[in-house]
Order: structure tokens, then C-alpha cells, then sequence
């Protein structure tokens, strides 16, 4: 058979044994995906108009002759749960929640002893002595209520089976194990209506018992024939995984022990092009894919050409990373319905209403960060209108809001706001109802000539119709009653839909998962994510049925499982002549893992074919990082003597010292980082706090000679200003528990710690007068080095007379050390990011000496950290000995000439700004 394809060869032989009655022909096959392409074959073979034959899937087939209508998982559990409620103690009911954690892998298990033709009641008492035997004790103890209840549950299994199975069978509905069994009881009366050879089961390769059985009792009966797809390399050797099943068949088959296993094709000794291309991460792979598609179109018609996606969350970056010669294209699988965006919206929706409902009860409070991640949904941004909302929750630290607040603070809402945020309904079918019309609105926004608006539109309408399968099952049955339950089951399904794309079936490039590839041929596939856990998958016992059990009921095992996905593996290549197999390289991450044994495989066996292994790895640069280097341009130039006659302030000139990128994007370029909720209070607002509170508390005595009584005055005020500070700065915050209750109270304790100092002062004998507090200070400074006059201008925190001298004191709440306000040598003072403090006090000292007395002063910070050092004041000294703690006119002129030096390298045009190595 020198047919170039499978389906080839299939058609060919349909014409050649049917060619007068073709529409008698029943041609039963693995998946609904091959029919399409088996009908195309015969229609290109076909000379004359003929009627098609009756192609169908395996599950159609059986499902067609056990005249059941199978039900999907959702359904079967809801199903299942009547009947539980049937059969269980009243005392012993667990809720649908609480249920459907057990019971969807009880159905597992009994569609897997369905398939495979057991005896029900055997399995469930062998399992049951089974759990008995674990807890046998030789000491004749009492068995405990949990280990009774454990037991109970294994008994009850055999009952919940004949319940459900009896009850799925009155209602004409079952899952494919029972769909198997019954069509197996009606094999009899469906084999009298069937005509000698008229039915071909064809490309199967790993059977269950139930269609064994089927295909093996036609054929005895000569009323089917079987085409197998074997490849002889792999049936002939002993150890392959790719030939286990036909190897099996072969041997334990009645039929072919006296009649040939036919339909054995030596297609994979043909020399083959395989390129095997490492490459790090899926956005990787999707770009090589890209570029393969591009290559591959020069010379190939796309409609040989198929990408099998190992991991099916690749669709989307490869759709991206696809060229534009793709004209059409054919994606024969379904995208998870998890990652669609329209899915994502609805579950943030759910999370936003549940948590209001349970925080807020009848006050219904949304959690700031669960409304803002709606309100920034791409679906939603741009036609809910609610930008300045966005702002408004940001600005002024809205943590929680209740729905009232909402309706004031967004008045003129839309319709589309008002279905996102409105309060929702108890009844769970008005939930539905109101997320329905939610993906109505959107779909009317989207305007048909925006870009990609079909595939949108694509998402929402397989999100409205999961929507409306919940409806139809909450009307249908009574357990669904709460949110909480409903989302539960929203999220049950969504893990089992898929978005289906529409596309050319039999032109253009073939995107499709690895099960649909199956009877399906190509000259050239792209195989993506060949790493182990993904392709092949990884074990999973998703059963309570031990794997040594499994073992010996004949039931499949990881070791079946492994086949299988060999089969697939090799059946991709067999007739293939150009194949790329591209993996993740990462050890690390999500998608991380080894290249498969698939991979290793290839390596190793002997073969005609030309293998390549290549590693592709991202373009690393020489160096880690490229500094950023702006030159100053006459905007720049004007920028900064603009700011030169308005005032550097200290803390712009320390920005400059600590990186001059950060100054220039900052301070000209004036770009300010974007308001975010403070949901715990951060440092800077805590400083901003107790700054207030400290002003707050001395405004009434400033120009006042301190006494006691003022202190202990102050003493007895510090909750009522803290707490006035706190909502004037932190404004609609949370500041009643947790941790912003904890920066309440530290904030407290800081002034508390600050006005005992004060007191303690007092009491030692200190005459304190507050001159100043928060005080806007400026001054002009001209100097030789100077292209012209530069103006310092910036807020001190507080200027005091202490004991005849005047002294400048800047809060920290950070913590600050003495020896970090030493200075030893006045060379390179702006050049060290660690004098930043220095250069801000004398700053300080520089403006305040404009225009008072011209007397040594005392500067210095007090670190509410670092509080048993009280004032520490700016020191020089020589060694370890203090030469002075005052602010001179010597200090001030050395101080000047270094400061002049620093804005002269600023408004240099010569010198541009120069990002600094961190």
C-alpha cells in the first residue's frame, strides 16, 4: 500500500469494496476531527456524484447503538448528587460542595470498571476488605468513629453504583463506561440490522475492554474489519512503547489467530529531516514557530504543514507570533476557556461581589484592590467611563468601600457600570442574568472595525454560553443556592470548556493538540513543549482504585498511559518528512522541565534519519546594563535655569548625588509616580504623620519659652493630633486594625519618646524657644563658579533658640547614626551619596543664615529610630576629635564652595546627565 496517507489508503479501499453502495458503508473512527478529512480524500477520489458514507466517531458509534444520551461531567454530577441524597443517611448528607470533592473521582472509577467491563460489586468489596486489612489491628480494640465512618463509605460505593447506574438508565442519559455496556447488551439486536462488511473500524491503536469486545464480536460475526495504522519497526520490536497495544492485539486476539494482522506500513524507516531545537520559555518557542511557518511557506503549500501543540496554552503567542503570509488557517482544538479574558473578567466579578457580600453583609463592601482589578480589565476600561473613579480610590486611600460610597463617589454612571457594580441578587439565576448582560454590554462596545475584534467576540460568546449551561442547571436543580456555590460550580466548568475557533477545515496551515493529530498525516509537523510532564504528561492517579489493583483487574496504568502518548509521539513522524521538535530549556519557572525521553529516544535509536539538536538562547549583551547618558539640550538648559530662579531644593540636589537620571526625570522632565492605594500606611506617610502631629502640638507655644506645664499639655493631646493627622493624610484608609493600627500606635509612641526628650530637657535646666516650625526658607547663592545666580529654597522642619543658640533640627523616621553627620575632609563632599545628609542640614543652615544673625549655629537630625541619641548634631572632626559642632562662617564658606561645585556640574551644558552605577 503505497498511498501517501492513512486516509488515503482508507479511501481507496472504501471506492474499491464499495463502490456501488457506498452509502451502506459505516466507516467508524477515533475522533470527530478525522471525518472532515476522510469525506475531502474520497471526494478528490470520487469520479462521479455518489452519496458520502456513514462516517463517525467511536463515541458516536456506541453512543448511537446503547440509545443513551451521554451527559457531561457538570450534569453526571448533579445527577450523581440526587441519587447520593437518595441512598445516605440524613445524619451522613454531606452539602454539594463538600460532595463533589470525592464524588468526581468515584465517577472516574466507575466509568473506568464500565470500560473495562467489571464486576462492579467484586471491585467495590475487594476494595473495601482492602481498607479493612489497613486498619486490622492483633489487639482487639474498639474501632474509632472515623476509621466506622471510612468503612461505611466503602460499602456504600456498591450501592451508590446500581442507584446511579438504574436512575441513568431510566432517564435514557449515561457516561461513556455505562454508554459502553449498554451498547454491548444491544449488540445483538444492532448486529441484525448491519449487512456483511459494512462497517470499517479504522486508525485505532489503544483499545478498552468495552471496544474490543465491540470490534472483535463484528468481526467474528463478518460483519466489520478492522484497518490498524502499525508501523512494522515498532510492532516488531518487543520493547517499543509505540507498538504495545498492536502487539497485544495481535497476539491475544481469537481473530488473528488464524487470520494475518494486516495493515502494517514500514513508512518510519524513510529518511526524515528532524530538526530538534531547544529554546528558553513558551514566548520562545512561539517565536521560533513564527519563523519556521515563515521559512517553511517559500517552499511548502501550508495545507501540509501542521503545528501539534504539546501544550495547548501556546495557541495564543503562536497565533501573535504567526507572519502575515498565513492567509488561512484551520485550529482543529479547543483553547482552555481559563485563560480567556472575557472567563477572567467574570471570575473577578464573582470574587469582587462575594467578598462585599461576606465583608459588608446588608452594607456590601468592595475591597479596593478587587474593584480596581475590574475597573482596569481590558473589557471593561475603556467603556466604563470610570478613569477619574480610579483616581479619586488611589488619591485618598479608599481600602474598602461600601456600595453608598461607590454611588457618590461615581454619580454619573453608565448603564454597563451599574451592571458591573450594582448590588447583586440572592437568587443565583439573577447573578447569571446580571453577568449575561455584563458580556452583552461589552459586545455591543467592541466596534467592528477594531482590531481583533472577532477573537474577542469569539471569547465572550464562549463565556455566554457556559453562562447560560449554569442557568439551565441551576433551573434544573435545586442545590445551587448560594454565590459561593455557584461560583464553585462556574469554576467546575469553565476548567472543562474550550473556545472553538472558526477556520478553513481543509486549507491552510493545521494548528491542532496532540489527540486531535490522530489517523491525521502530514509532510511537515512543528511539535511544540516535547518536555516531560507535558508531552508525554506525567503520572496522575486520579482514582480510588490502587495502582496495584488496577494492575491486576486489567485496568490502565501510568504504564498505558506512557504508550499511548509514544504512539501519538511516533505516529506524528511516521510518514512526516521535514519535523521540528522544540522544548523549554528552563529548569525554573511555570513551564519549566526537562526535554521529554521522546527527545533522548530519537538520539539514541539507530535510524536513516538526519537529526540536528540545536540550543537557541536569547541574545545576551556584553555588558549587564547600558547607562543611560541624556545631553542637555536647550529645553533641558532652559528647564534647569528655570528651576535655578524658582529654587534647587536640598532634596533635588541629594536626588542629583544619588543618581542624575533620577534628578532629570524627576525634576525636568516632571514625571511623578502614579498614585497607588496605601492599604498599610508606608514610611514616607508615616513620616508626613508625625511631622504634622509634632507641628500640630507646638503651633500653640511657638515664640513661647517652654515650660513643664506646656509639655505635659502637649503629653495629654498626643491621640486626639495623631489621630487628626492620620486622616488628614492617610484620608479614607483603614486605620482600625492591622497594620495600619500597628503604624498608629508606633506613630503615637514616636511623638510620645520625642516630647519626653523635650521634657527631659526641660528638667536638666534647657530654655527652649520654638522659632520655627515647617518653615519655607530660600536664599540666592552667586559664586564665581556659577554661570549665574541659583536660588536654595526648601522647608525646616523646626529652628529653635536653645540656651542663647540657635539650632536647626530635621525629623527622621528612619534611622540615622551620629558618625553619619561627620565630615573630615570638605574634598568630594557632593561626590559621596553618604554625606546626602550633611549637604542637606548645611543647606539648611545656608538658607537660614541668609537672613538671620551671622552667628554660629547648631544643625542636626533626631531619628525617631534611633531615639537614646537624641539631637545629634553635624560634627567635623579630625581623627576622633570633635573640632567643632557649629556652623560658622569658615564651615559656611567651605560649605558654599563645594555646594557651588555641584550646581555648576548641573547647569553645565558640557556635562550630561549620566546614570549612576547602583
Amino acid at each position: 500500500m503505497e498511498n501517501n496517507t492513512f486516509l488515503d489508503a482508507i479511501a481507496t479501499h472504501i471506492l474499491k469494496h464499495f463502490s456501488n453502495n457506498l452509502a451502506d458503508c459505516w466507516v467508524v473512527l477515533p475522533t470527530k476531527r478525522a471525518q472532515v478529512f476522510l469525506l475531502d480524500v474520497l471526494q478528490q477520489k470520487l469520479r462521479v456524484p455518489s452519496m458520502a458514507p456513514k462516517v463517525i466517531s467511536i463515541e458516536d458509534f456506541v453512543q448511537k447503538m446503547s440509545g443513551l444520551r451521554k451527559l457531561d461531567s457538570i450534569e453526571l454530577l448533579f445527577e450523581f448528587y440526587h441519587v447520593y441524597l437518595t441512598q445516605t443517611d440524613p445524619k451522613e448528607k454531606q452539602p454539594l460542595e463538600q460532595f463533589s470533592q470525592w464524588a468526581k473521582m468515584l465517577l472516574q472509577d466507575f466509568n473506568e470498571i464500565d470500560r473495562y467491563l467489571l464486576d462492579p460489586t467484586y471491585v467495590f468489596s475487594y476494595l473495601k476488605d482492602i481498607e479493612a486489612l489497613k486498619r486490622w489491628d492483633l489487639e482487639a480494640t474498639a474501632t474509632t468513629s472515623l476509621v466506622e465512618n471510612q468503612l461505611l463509605f466503602w460499602k456504600q460505593m456498591p450501592v451508590y453504583y446500581e442507584a446511579f447506574y438504574h436512575h441513568l438508565k431510566n432517564h435514557k442519559k449515561g457516561y461513556q463506561g455505562m454508554i459502553y455496556r449498554e451498547a454491548l447488551a444491544n449488540l445483538p439486536s444492532f448486529s441484525q440490522q448491519i449487512s456483511a462488511g459494512q462497517i470499517i473500524f479504522a486508525g485505532f491503536n489503544a483499545l478498552n475492554k468495552a471496544e474490543e469486545t465491540l470490534i472483535q464480536s463484528l468481526i467474528s460475526e463478518k460483519k466489520a474489519s478492522v484497518f490498524w495504522d502499525t508501523e512494522a519497526t515498532f510492532l516488531n520490536d518487543p520493547y517499543h512503547d509505540a507498538g504495545l497495544f498492536a502487539r497485544r492485539i495481535k497476539s491475544e486476539w481469537k481473530f488473528y489467530k488464524t487470520h494475518p494482522y494486516e495493515w502494517i506500513f514500514n513508512h518510519y524507516q524513510t529518511p526524515k529531516n528532524i530538526q530538534i531545537i531547544g529554546t528558553s520559555k513558551a514566548i520562545g518557542q512561539a517565536k521560533i514557530v513564527g519563523d519556521l511557518v515563515d521559512k517553511i511557506t517559500q517552499s511548502t503549500p501550508l495545507y501540509q504543514t501542521a503545528i501539534i501543540l504539546g501544550d495547548e496554552q501556546l495557541l495564543i503567542p503562536i497565533l501573535y507570533a504567526l507572519p502575515e503570509s498565513v492567509e488561512k488557517m484551520n485550529i482543529t482544538m479547543g483553547y482552555s476557556a481559563v485563560h480567556n479574558p472575557a472567563q477572567l473578567l467574570i471570575q473577578k466579578l464573582f470574587k469582587l461581589h462575594q467578598t462585599a457580600l461576606s465583608r459588608g453583609g446588608k452594607n456590601y463592601v468592595f475591597y479596593y484592590k478587587h474593584l480596581l482589578d475590574v475597573l482596569s480589565h481590558p473589557l471593561v476600561e475603556p467603556f466604563a467611563q470610570a478613569k477619574n473613579l480610579t483616581q479619586l480610590i488611589r488619591k485618598n486611600n479608599y481600602s474598602f468601600i461600601t456600595a453608598a460610597q461607590l454611588e457618590k463617589l461615581h454619580p454619573q454612571s453608565s448603564l454597563f457600570f451599574k451592571l458591573l457594580f450594582d448590588v447583586w441578587p440572592e437568587d443565583t439565576q439573577a447573578v447569571l442574568q446580571r453577568l449575561q448582560l455584563v458580556l452583552t454590554e461589552i459586545k455591543t462596545h467592541i466596534a467592528e472595525n477594531q482590531q481583533d475584534a472577532a477573537v474577542v467576540q469569539t471569547f465572550i460568546y464562549s463565556i455566554f454560553k457556559v453562562l447560560n449551561q449554569l442557568s439551565s442547571y441551576c433551573a434544573q436543580y435545586p442545590y445551587v443556592n448560594s454565590v459561593e456555590l455557584l461560583f464553585t460550580l462556574y469554576k467546575q466548568i469553565i476548567d472543562l470548556a474550550e473556545v472553538s475557533f472558526e477556520g478553513e477545515p481543509l486549507q491552510g496551515l493545521q494548528l491542532m493538540g496532540v489527540l486531535e493529530s490522530r489517523v491525521l498525516d502530514f509532510e511537515t509537523v512543528i511539535i511544540t513543549s516535547v518536555n516531560e510532564g507535558t508531552f508525554p504528561a506525567g503520572k496522575s492517579q486520579n482514582s480510588f482504585i490502587p495502582l496495584d489493583v488496577k494492575r491486576e483487574l486489567g485496568l490502565p496504568t501510568f504504564k498505558e498511559k506512557d504508550a499511548i502518548y509514544t504512539y501519538h509521539f511516533y505516529h506524528i513522524l511516521q510518514r512526516a518528512k521535514n519535523i521540528y521538535l522544540l522544548y523549554n530549556t528552563e529548569s525554573e519557572g511555570i513551564d519549566a522541565g526537562e526535554k521529554s525521553r521522546f527527545i533522548t529516544q530519537l538520539l539514541v535509536e539507530p535510524s536513516n534519519h538526519n537529526i540536528s539538536h540545536d540550543i537557541y538562547n536569547p541574545i545576551v549583551p556584553d555588558k549587564p546594563k547600558e547607562l543611560m547618558q541624556v545631553s542637555k539640550s536647550a529645553l533641558a538648559l532652559d528647564r534647569l535655569a528655570e528651576i535655578a530662579q524658582n529654587g534647587f531644593s536640598p532634596s533635588a540636589l541629594t536626588s542629583y548625588i544619588r543618581n542624575p537620571m533620577q534628578f532629570y526625570f524627576q525634576r525636568l522632565l516632571r514625571v511623578s509616580e502614579v498614585d497607588e492605594v496605601e492599604e498599610n500606611i508606608a514610611l514616607n506617610t508615616l513620616g508626613t504623620i508625625i511631622h504634622g502631629a509634632l507641628e500640630a502640638l507646638y503651633l500653640p507655644v511657638l515664640n513661647v519659652e517652654l515650660t513643664l506645664d506646656h509639655m505635659q499639655s502637649m503629653l495629654q493631646r498626643i491621640d486626639e493630633v495623631v489621630m487628626s493627622q492620620f486622616k488628614k493624610v492617610y484620608k479614607e484608609g483603614e486605620i482600625t486594625k492591622g497594620k495600619n493600627l500597628l503604624a498608629y500606635e508606633v506613630a503615637k509612641r514616636n511623638v510620645f519618646h520625642f516630647l519626653n526628650y523635650e521634657r527631659s530637657s526641660l528638667e536638666k535646666g534647657d530654655v527652649i524657644k520654638v522659632l520655627f516650625l515647617e518653615k519655607t526658607f530660600e536664599r540666592v547663592l552667586e559664586h564665581p563658579h556659577l554661570p549665574f545666580p541659583i536660588k536654595i529654597k526648601g522647608n525646616v522642619d523646626r529652628i529653635e533658640l536653645r540656651n542663647g543658640i540657635y539650632r536647626i533640627i530635621d525629623y527622621k523616621t528612619g534611622k540615622v547614626e551620629s558618625n553619619n553627620l561627620c565630615l573630615s575632609n570638605w574634598f568630594g563632599l557632593t561626590l559621596d551619596l553618604k554625606n546626602d545628609k550633611i549637604i542637606q542640614l548645611l543647606c539648611y543652615a545656608f538658607m537660614f543664615l541668609g537672613n538671620a544673625p551671622q552667628q554660629a549655629i547648631e544643625v542636626g537630625i533626631f531619628s525617631f529610630k534611633n531615639i537614646k541619641a537624641g539631637f545629634m548634631p553635624f560634627t567635623i572632626k579630625e581623627g576622633k576629635t570633635v573640632i567643632t559642632q557649629l556652623v560658622d562662617a569658615q564651615v559656611m564658606e567651605s560649605f558654599v564652595d563645594e555646594l557651588a561645585v555641584l550646581l555648576a556640574e548641573m547647569v553645565n551644558p558640557e556635562v550630561d546627565f549620566m546614570e549612576r552605577e547602583v
